[in-house]
């Protein structure tokens, strides 16, 4: 049953990916919050298709943390699943992500529509200030602006390197952080076909601010924050 549920929506996605993805790009005319608000409905119904479906839901803890202007997202990455969430969950946003993500046929055509901070990662420098020139007319465009920073999607139980591109956009900013910790990759694992039924934790942190703080130690409090709620999450549900 887990390999027919599991094909069942990966059919669907390939099914609608395409459609979802033509309609992003004739939204070009619109402003990029008004494109974002219409092209997310396409992670609403992927996230909404996975109850029935794969007998995922998830419940959100710490949502009342979530600010009212825009900010810095720092979110461990586990698995697809959190891509989709965060924009159910959260206010409108833009990602920070690999350029080559655009080149994909469809999927990267409306993924360009939504003002993402599209960078190359083999620049080093050049990455971080172009993250920092977009990240910062993305905030005042009225975007969260959500960053990985670890990087890449890190397995279940193990832990990435936070790199310090958001603390810096932050602190460079004058916004605060927004820590986000969750138990996606237990059951849609990282590169994973199969997704297992059961209950995704998203846990939200207070705030972080960057005021009077060195991007390194924003970092480190993100990092220690983020990693202690996902012990915290595991101890859970093994109880």
């Amino acid at each position: 049953m887990l390999i027919f549920r599991s094909l069942t929506f990966l059919l669907l996605q390939f099914l609608l990916t395409p459609i979802f993805s033509t309609l992003a790009i004739f939204t070009f005319p619109f402003s990029p919050l008004t494109r974002y608000r219409l092209i997310s409905s396409y992670a609403r119904t992927m996230i909404w298709l996975l109850r029935p479906i794969c007998g995922i839901s998830h419940r959100v803890t710490g949502a009342e943390n979530i600010p009212r202007e825009p900010c810095v997202v720092l979110c461990k990455h586990q698995s697809a699943w959190e891509t989709l969430a965060l924009q159910v969950i959260m206010p409108p946003q833009v990602w920070v992500l690999k350029r080559e993500l655009l080149w994909l046929p469809f999927f990267g055509w409306g993924l360009a529509m939504t003002s993402p901070i599209a960078i190359n990662r083999s620049d080093g420098k050049g990455a971080v200030k172009q993250l920092l020139k977009q990240g910062k007319q993305r905030l005042a465009q009225g975007f969260f602006v959500v960053i990985f920073p670890e990087g890449t999607r890190i397995p279940y139980g193990k832990r990435g390197k936070y790199k310090i591109g958001g603390a810096l956009l932050a602190a460079s900013g004058s916004v605060p952080v927004l820590p986000i910790a969750h138990d996606a990759g237990r059951l849609w694992g990282r590169n994973s076909f199969i997704k297992h039924p059961g209950l995704i934790t998203i846990s939200i942190g207070p705030v972080i601010p960057t005021s009077g703080l060195k991007a390194e130690e924003v970092n480190a409090r993100a990092e220690s924050w983020i990693e202690s709620e996902v012990l915290r999450i595991d101890q859970q549900n093994n109880t």
